[in-house]
């Protein structure tokens, strides 16, 4: 079981328009706060935004070694439908919109995003009668 996830962030506030809005709709729940930090809990598991001081240069680039993407549970097709067609309004563009619903395959109902610093999310619907 993942105990929590901490994604350094080159501007909190900004991040957290962006983080914040997904995570409470995926039903995540704000936790902790700090000067450099924020975090969501859901269950056991919790993901942390931060700012830190330590932070040396350069960006996030999802395409080097790395992380790559989280991909989250979103609920049904409709769920992820609306996530969707709302993230453009709080920082989230989308990837592969060519391929929506199924750039992860014929069989995967997924919609892929990135936020404004190159974070990638894949938010992913539940299978048909699961």
């Amino acid at each position: 079981m993942l105990h929590h996830v901490e994604l350094w962030v080159p501007d909190l506030s900004r991040a957290v328009r962006s983080w914040g809005w997904l995570l409470g709709r995926l039903g995540h729940v704000p936790y902790q706060e700090w000067e450099h930090g924020r975090s969501w809990r859901h269950g056991v598991t919790y993901l942390v935004l931060e700012q830190s001081p330590a932070m040396s240069g350069g960006g996030h680039d999802r395409t080097r070694p790395g992380l790559n993407h989280l991909a989250f549970h979103a609920g049904g097709r409709a769920d992820v439908d609306a996530l969707m067609r709302d993230a453009p309004a709080h920082g989230w563009s989308p990837l592969f919109a060519n391929r929506y619903p199924h750039a992860g395959g014929p069989r995967h109902y997924a919609g892929y995003l990135t936020d404004t610093d190159g974070y990638e999310v894949e938010l992913v619907a539940a299978e048909q009668g699961a």
